[in-house]
């Protein structure tokens, strides 16, 4: 099942990939509701919205964030700010967000 957690308003069509649409007419806000509503973030893609989304998650701190093909935060001298774990491939990104809970095939997110 794929629930989107929607920004707008509901009146414009649902992607066809989503099982069921949760409508917040909240605009960037909802990825608020899509941090604290999550066991684990993968984001995926580079769009400032994107990025918000993994700096709420690593704030919350207490759930793994892992980015997939997307932003890099450095710190002022270029060095990677701890905290987002990087992966290379969707299942990549799954084992690493999901792999270390009850039930799961490995080890989850390094220095989470």
């Amino acid at each position: 099942m794929v629930i989107g957690v929607r920004p707008d308003d509901g009146t414009a069509p649902a992607p066809v990939e989503l099982s069921a649409s949760v409508v917040t007419n909240m605009g960037q806000a909802r990825n608020a509701i899509l941090v604290w509503s999550a066991d684990g973030v993968i984001a995926v893609g580079g769009s400032w919205g994107t990025l918000s989304e993994v700096a709420l998650a690593l704030r919350r701190g207490d759930i793994p964030v892992v980015v997939l093909g997307g932003w890099r935060v450095v710190d002022a001298r270029g060095a990677p700010v701890p905290g987002p774990v990087h992966a290379t491939t969707p299942e990549d990104a799954v084992r690493l967000a999901v792999g270390d809970r009850p039930g799961s095939a490995g080890p989850g997110p390094v220095g989470r």
